[in-house]
């Protein structure tokens, strides 16, 4: 949505506000067409954080040019322009910057003084962050918890929707109704190449919103980032809006994948020596979102310590991360967690965990009328004609004499390789029975096939 859609004489949409029974460090929120936003702050306390914070995180800005506008500023540090004037003054009355002039009104040009280059290097050897000025912990934890309850409630028709692409029993759809509308987590388990994984990824599309995360947040003089780029996919035409407090990004709900590579380091706050600052861990930038803990019990850890580091969490959605001083910091847990695997459960998952994990659904090898579906369903959206139901006859047959199971990822790699033959002999897309022989060789590595590409 972009500024410019806003009826400028709907004085009513843009008065600051509190939501009604909103948690106590929820910031002000005004209204900018049909969306709640945060509003700017006017002074020092609605900020939320201590004066010190911003007036240190201004001079270590200043420091790294040779001079600064107050308007350059501002869009640095994602706060309004008047409010850094403040900032500015602040610093010059304490020798830390010198005004050299002004370009136009409410915007100064300034540089730093020796005194301040001084400080800015004492205050780069405690945190190297230089970016938008940080948030409370408590207003992230609070909008984060307004926000979880504005969602609207997730119906079997939306799964159903989501799940389309997938070929699913009923009552696997069931399952992930409940997981989903209700919030739990859900635990996926079977023999691989199922859909699992997928199952995840399509489940999050059944939940529609947006959030506000804000950029980073602050405990005392320690900056933890939250907003990343590479996982978090901006909604445009809020960034510039100056009604709206810029260190807040508004976002479409994130979706956060990991696998075998992650390590229980991960599970806690990343701190870099040289930028000394911190990263928030996968799980909390997914909050509001979907977090699918891919290939469980595959980690590069044992599965009974990422499920003793994951108890406390679901059972009461929040977690605890560390600083590198030891303090002990208690951040929202309030995501969709969805954990798949395709070892013996027994193996990877205590009752205790398994309890604690919201629904379960075993996602079985495919029966031979879902696997001629499925066939039928990839073939058809990659533009081939109808496949002759005597070849996939054939096929499944195939599949009992060599004594392989069906699985339904299967007519996927089939289809996709058939493509590659059609061109290859500058074909167009057909499932024949020729081309389909020569998939099933180069797929399965049966060296029985005799079929040919041109030489």
């Amino acid at each position: 949505m972009s500024s410019s859609a806003i009826d400028p004489m709907s004085i009513s949409e843009v008065l600051p506000m509190r939501p009604p029974n909103g948690p106590a460090h929820l910031p002000r929120m005004i209204r900018v067409g049909n969306v709640l936003c945060p509003a700017a702050p006017n002074s020092f306390d609605e900020t939320g954080v201590a004066d010190s914070t911003l007036t240190d995180l201004t001079t270590k800005l200043s420091n790294t040019v040779p001079r600064l506008s107050s308007d350059s500023a501002s869009e640095q540090l994602k706060l309004p322009v008047q409010l850094v004037e403040k900032i500015i003054w602040r610093l010059k009355d304490e020798q830390l910057v010198e005004i050299l002039g002004s370009d136009e009104f409410m915007s100064y040009r300034y540089s730093t003084s020796q005194r301040g280059i001084d400080h800015a290097r004492r205050l780069l050897e405690m945190s190297g962050y230089i970016g938008p000025a940080p948030v409370t912990l408590e207003q992230y934890a609070a909008m984060l918890e307004w926000q979880v309850q504005q969602v609207a409630p997730v119906d079997y028709d939306a799964v159903k929707a989501a799940l389309a692409p997938l070929v699913l029993a009923p009552e696997c759809i069931d399952v992930a109704a409940l997981a989903a509308s209700s919030g739990r987590s859900l635990f996926l388990f079977g023999p691989p190449g199922n859909g699992k994984t997928t199952l995840g990824r399509l489940l999050h599309n059944s939940v529609e919103g947006e959030l506000w995360i804000p950029h980073c947040i602050a405990i005392d003089s320690h900056i933890i980032r939250i907003f990343d780029r590479q996982v978090h996919e901006p909604i445009s035409g809020y960034e510039h809006d100056p009604r709206i407090d810029q260190r807040w990004v508004r976002i479409k709900r994130p979706m956060i994948v990991t696998g075998g590579e992650m390590t229980m380091q991960e599970l806690d706050l990343a701190y870099s020596p040289t930028l000394r600052f911190y990263e928030a861990p996968p799980h909390v930038k997914a909050n509001g979102g979907t977090f699918l803990l891919d290939d469980f019990g595959r980690q590069q850890m044992d599965p009974a310590d990422l499920l003793n580091r994951w108890i406390i969490p679901l059972e009461q959605q929040f977690d605890h991360l560390t600083l590198n001083t030891g303090q002990k910091i208690r951040v929202p847990f309030r995501l969709l967690l969805v954990v798949a695997t395709n070892l013996k459960v027994s193996d990877v998952a205590d009752p205790a965990f398994l309890r604690r994990m919201g629904y379960r659904l075993h996602i079985d090898k495919p029966t031979p009328q879902r696997y001629v579906e499925i066939f039928r369903r990839y073939a058809a959206g990659a533009g081939a004609p109808p496949v002759d139901p005597a070849l996939l006859e054939k096929l499944i047959e195939r599949y009992g004499q060599e004594g392989r199971e069906l699985r339904s990822s299967e007519p996927r790699d089939l289809v996709e390789r058939v493509r590659d033959i059609c061109r290859l002999r500058n074909e167009p897309l057909e499932v024949t029975q020729r081309n389909l022989d020569l998939a099933w060789s180069a797929y399965f590595g049966d060296t029985a096939a005799r079929a040919q590409v041109p030489s």
